[in-house]
């Protein structure tokens, strides 16, 4: 792995947990009370964007309302990101709910009804 690509995993780990720790206490939008997780964070070779891949629980309407929530905050996040860390340029947050755990759980529902003999899909 070549040093530019271990800054790029560095750096994205160090913005993934410097986010949760806001979530966890910082930011005090209501939207954004809820359990909200992040999976991930993909930088841009540039490192002017970070895709923020967020795992939300509920139904569609509070992951809509987590995500207006998120991009509300994006300006304070990326100011903090950027004294925290010490970023020059400042990466532009995109927030993407992240669909893989529900996905998962769509897979392990057909699995075991395969299993138990092919009952038809829920």
């Amino acid at each position: 792995m070549s040093g530019r690509a271990h800054r790029h995993e560095r750096l994205a780990a160090e913005i993934q947990q410097e986010i949760q720790v806001m979530l966890a206490g910082e930011l005090k939008d209501p939207r954004l009370e809820g359990a909200i997780a992040v999976s991930e964070v993909r930088l841009a070779p540039d490192l002017r964007v970070a895709r923020v891949y967020v795992v939300v629980e509920g139904g569609g309407d509070e992951q809509r309302r987590t995500l207006a929530g998120l991009e509300a905050a994006s300006g304070y996040i990326r100011h903090e990101l950027t004294e925290r860390l010490q970023l020059r340029p400042s990466p532009r947050l995109v927030f993407t709910l992240d669909r893989a755990p529900e996905y998962g759980a769509r897979i392990e529902t057909l699995l075991d009804q395969v299993r138990r003999g092919g009952d038809e899909p829920d």
